[in-house]
This record gives C-alpha cells, sequence and structure tokens, in this order.
C-alpha cells in the first residue's frame, strides 16, 4: 500500500495544486488591470473542491432523507465588483496583492505539512 496517496499527504498535494491554479487566475487578473472591461475572478473555494472530489454517494433509503448537494461545476467565480475604473476595467491592484499574499502564505503552509508527513514516513521507515 502507497501510503502516499492517502490521508494528509493526499489532501497536501491536493491543497497545494488548487493554490498553484488560484495563483494563475490571480496573476491573470494583475496583467490584465489596464484591459478595458476586464473583470476579475478567483478560484472556486476549496472546501467546495473537495466536497466534489469525495468519492462518498449518499443513499436514500427513505423518501424523509435529506437529497446531497449539487456538486460545484465551476472552475472560476466571478468576484462581485465595488468599483470599476472609466474604462469598465474592475481589478484592484491592492486587492489582488492582498489576496497573492494570503496565497503565498498558504502555499508556505502546504508545502511546510508536506514534508512534514513525508518526514514522518520516512522516520517509520527507518531512513534519515
Amino acid at each position: 500500500m502507497d501510503l502516499t496517496f492517502s490521508g494528509p499527504v493526499n489532501l497536501a498535494e491536493n491543497r497545494l495544486a488548487w493554490l498553484d491554479t488560484r495563483q494563475r487566475i490571480l496573476a491573470r487578473n494583475v496583467a490584465n488591470a489596464d484591459t478595458p472591461g476586464f473583470r476579475p475572478s478567483d478560484a472556486v473555494p476549496f472546501r467546495d473542491v473537495l466536497q466534489r472530489r469525495l468519492p462518498v454517494a449518499m443513499a436514500a433509503t427513505d423518501t424523509r432523507h435529506l437529497s446531497p448537494r449539487q456538486h460545484v461545476a465551476l472552475a472560476l467565480q466571478d468576484r462581485s465588483v465595488v468599483e470599476r475604473s472609466r474604462n469598465g476595467n474592475a481589478v484592484s491592484l491592492d486587492d489582488e496583492a492582498i489576496r497573492i499574499a494570503e496565497t503565498d502564505q498558504a502555499q508556505a503552509l502546504a508545502i511546510g505539512l508536506h514534508r512534514k508527513y513525508l518526514g514522518l514516513f520516512r522516520t517509520a521507515l527507518g531512513r534519515p
């Protein structure tokens, strides 16, 4: 059994992949800060991505059971635009910089957790 494809290691890898996608989306927003009519977007929250990937299907054995939630279908979500420039562009470089910094911190945390878990596996296997 390969332990790297289960539990916390897999979760950290999925989080890193999502964070990479989010950084690309935010970089595209910054790159289009002067494009007329451009609306910024952001990644679907990570919790929604995880819910979509859950392999467990709920079985309704009684008509009074609640139906399962619908899966998230969108890869991007448009953010609500508070203000726009004269050319219709809605990118706020300050907001984008904050989101990029938050994503960078989350990447550092996920990488640290991934390394720690792999270190625990190495220790359990008797490797330095």
